[in-house]
């Protein structure tokens, strides 16, 4: 592992640093976690988010008989709960424009919502200009689900099915039904593409192309609810375990999910007083070129190049990481190269010098739900910011030595095996890296650190009154529900700003309910009432222009929404 010369490096250490970005807002849908605050909990309990398939139920997803009695064929998949099921009425689509469009476009806008609302914004009302920034996995839903129906496929045309499965249209479709009027810019990198949106949406904020950004990916797999045959020399595990950086590590797993953030200038943040989730203090993106074995295969240089440029924009040194959430596949070239990589260029930085073995913890979220293909990036990315926020260092999962063939005693880096404090808040705040890599060999490397600390909540002068809505009766019931969970979480620092987010950072409904509370407590015995008493449930009247049918599944958030 010698480290590269500085004259093919391509970057200056006095290069000026960019612009911090915030991420004010998150939202995501993953294997065994339907929103962050579950996804929180599984990665904190260190849990696989695999699921192992009977018989029964690969016989209804359609698995060939042949394939239950091969040895070689693998049963364990990350699987998405509910990934079949869209509101079309909310987004203004008829239930068979929804029926045609490819999952992982419906999943992209409704994650995009969601995060806006975690943002705490009207999601169909942001001010300023927004972009979006995101893509999917190859599209394989008109081949398995609609092309298969020739009579269904020939009512709606080849132009409708095209805009309904193309990868063209991931953002634009989502900067349609929300009315967002940035850039719109599907990417299309392999494996690297939601972490490259990332790049892409800070650059255009830097630029002033955008006021906000949105930036993310989604994955699913089909045919859905099957396993894989695995064939030795593939990249696929052979039990379905995923083991980054173990010496049993035989493989990867790809899965099912996605996630989006929601990105602004940090300046503009703080100025319109939205949730700093964590700050993004670099990026950069890279390709391997022609020097590596093949097409498929991962290249040091390139990788190597990508955390060095993306170390010198954000102005930090190898002594100012804490922690790096690595791509980490789990499959043997690829683990070896990226720790190859990342020693040469912490080595490069470091000028030779200064480096302590094991004092930069690494991780990969792949071995909780497996990889995400084109939403593997923004994944390891969420997972960080939810590390930096609760100031700990969750499990690789599955990890119990490491594996021989990395030498990792000869690095500073060392794999967090357990759940372990992450301290904060001394002379620097805590300062993690996230790296993501596609086929192809466009690599991507984020810096990160924790947001600045929060502004002391507005304690309640007098009774405030909270306003919520819904399209219909059970989802106001749900909304209600998740609102009294929220102000039981956050508690009375979080009731006044949780007042002003409700009246103005959401779309107004037709179910519309209102309470009078002096505190977070009082709001929390109204909302959890079963009967209803002190509920309001104003008279029957046309919401405002903008409404639009409200989400069953989203819960409203007080200018933000941590988990935990």
């Amino acid at each position: 592992m010698n480290p590269p010369e500085k004259q093919d490096m391509n970057v200056t250490t006095d290069e000026q640093t960019a612009a911090p970005v915030a991420i004010v807002g998150m939202a995501g849908r993953f294997p065994g976690a339907r929103n962050l605050e579950e996804f929180w909990l599984a990665l904190s309990e260190g849990e696989d988010c695999f699921s192992t398939l009977g018989d029964e139920e690969l016989r209804a997803a359609g698995v060939e008989e042949r394939h239950l009695g091969d040895p070689h064929y693998v049963r364990r998949v990350p699987l998405l709960e509910d990934a079949d099921r869209f509101d079309a009425a909310f987004f203004g689509m008829t239930p068979r424009e929804a029926s045609m469009r490819d999952p992982q476009q419906r999943l992209f806008l409704e994650l995009a919502h969601s995060a806006l609302e975690d943002a705490g914004y009207d999601a169909f009302a942001v001010p300023g200009t927004v972009g979006v920034y995101g893509g999917a996995a190859s599209n394989r839903y008109a081949e398995f689900n609609i092309r298969a129906n020739k009579e269904l496929a020939a009512r709606a045309g080849a132009l409708s099915l095209d805009i309904y499965n193309n990868n063209d249209y991931v953002a634009s479709t989502a900067s349609y039904r929300l009315g967002l009027t940035g850039p719109a810019l599907s990417v299309a990198t392999a494996c690297s593409t939601s972490l490259v949106a990332v790049h892409l949406a800070c650059e255009a904020l830097r630029a002033g192309e955008c006021d906000v950004a949105l930036a993310g990916g989604t994955e699913i797999e089909l045919p859905y609810g099957h396993g894989y045959r695995w064939a030795p020399g593939s990249i696929y595990s052979q039990d379905g375990v995923c083991r980054p950086f173990d010496a049993k590590a035989n493989g990867t797993v790809f899965g099912n999910g996605g996630g989006v953030v929601v990105l602004k200038l940090l300046a503009d943040a703080l100025a319109d007083g939205d949730p700093v989730r964590a700050v993004i203090r670099g990026s950069a993106v890279t390709n391997d070129g022609s020097d590596r074995v093949s097409f498929s295969a991962p290249g040091v240089d390139g990788q190597t190049r990508a955390v060095v440029e993306a170390m010198t924009v954000a102005g930090l040194g190898p002594g100012d990481v804490d922690y790096v959430e690595a791509h980490g596949t789990g499959t043997d070239i690829g683990d070896s190269i990226e720790i190859e990589a990342l020693t040469s260029a912490y080595r490069f930085l470091a000028e030779g010098g200064g480096l302590t073995p094991s004092s930069v913890a690494l991780g990969s979220v792949k071995s909780n739900i497996g990889h995400l293909g084109p939403a593997a990036g923004v994944a390891g990315l969420i997972k960080t910011v939810l590390c930096l926020e609760h100031g700990e260092l969750v499990p690789t999962v599955h990890f119990t030595e490491p594996n021989p063939k990395l030498n990792l005693g000869a690095t500073p880096f060392r794999v967090v095996g357990q759940r372990d404090a992450w301290p904060g808040g001394g002379e620097r705040p805590r300062t993690a890296a996230v790296s993501s890599f596609g086929v192809g060999g466009t690599n991507a490397h984020v810096l990160l650190e924790q947001g600045p600390a929060a502004r002391p909540g507005t304690p309640a002068d007098g009774p405030e009154l909270l306003v919520w809505s819904a399209r219909t009766e059970p989802a106001e019931a749900e909304v209600r529900t998740r609102l009294a969970r929220h102000l039981t979480w956050q508690g009375e620092d979080a009731f006044v700003d949780t007042v002003s987010t409700l009246r103005g950072g959401r779309t107004a409904h037709r179910e519309r309910r209102a309470a009078v509370a002096g505190s977070a407590r009082d709001a929390v015995s109204l909302l959890s009432d079963a009967e209803g008493r002190g509920v309001i449930r104003p008279a029957e009247g046309r919401p405002p222009a903008r409404s639009r049918c409200s989400s069953p599944g989203r819960a409203p958030s007080a200018r933000r929404w941590p988990p935990g």
